[in-house]
């Protein structure tokens, strides 16, 4: 079930640098997550809304492959989808692009759990947190 791609942009800051020179390989995790959130948040759930709803995401596994190194004062864009959704789990993949001239610079995929927060078990996907993916995919098919 892939949604459509969501677009996170953002500018590459001196304290995500190490000490070769360029973006340290956690950091991309942390956009990873920036950008899945804000995506979230776009079709409507807000940590907030989880909250009231008394589960979640959490992270079960990251796949990172690093393919060009990111600078300080590089602009760029991770672009993100909801790949598969299952009945407790999914699966969202990155494309991380330098903005300037569009080059590949990570591609990864995190697999993510949907938990009850009292418990920190896996529970069902509720219908409407899976219909703002399916609603965001359809949306997709018809600009297509």
């Amino acid at each position: 079930m892939p949604t459509k791609t969501f677009e996170h942009y953002r500018t590459v800051t001196a304290d995500e640098i190490d000490e070769q020179g360029r973006v340290n390989n956690v950091v991309y995790v942390a956009w990873m997550q920036d950008a899945a959130v804000a995506h979230s948040a776009t079709l409507g759930w807000t940590a907030q809304r989880y909250e009231r709803l008394g589960a979640g995401w959490v992270a079960r596994s990251h796949y990172i492959e690093y393919l060009r190194p990111a600078l300080a004062g590089d602009e760029i864009v991770v672009e993100t989808q909801v790949a598969e959704m299952k009945k407790v789990t999914s699966r969202r993949v990155y494309r991380i692009r330098r903005r300037s001239d569009g080059a590949l610079l990570a591609k990864a995929e995190t697999h993510w759990a949907f938990v009850a927060y009292a418990t920190g078990k896996p529970t069902r996907i509720p219908p409407e947190v899976s219909a703002a993916y399916l609603a965001a995919s359809a949306h997709a098919s018809d600009a297509a």
